[in-house]
């Protein structure tokens, strides 16, 4: 059974991202030439997913959030023939 994380509990968790991404960032001068590559693919990817989202959410509000409304298609009402 899965249980839903409380907003305490992903604001800690957050914050402990946060402060091991801020250690990794002061250690980051003084580290090997593949952890300082490894880091900037870590961090590339995640500004690559952040950048997508935000891409699709702005295209998502565009299409529905523009202030017209949607075109909507003409409804043809379908009536049974009388073949006798």
């Amino acid at each position: 059974m899965k249980t839903r994380m409380s907003y305490e509990d992903f604001q800690n968790e957050l914050y402990t991202i946060g402060n091991k991404l801020w250690l990794k960032l002061q250690r980051l001068p003084k580290a090997e030439p593949l952890e300082i590559v490894s880091f900037l693919v870590v961090i590339l990817f995640i500004a690559t997913v952040l950048l997508m989202m935000i891409i699709a959410c702005s295209c998502c509000c565009a299409r529905c959030c523009n202030g017209r409304p949607q075109p909507k298609g003409r409804r043809i009402q379908v009536q049974p023939t009388g073949h006798a």
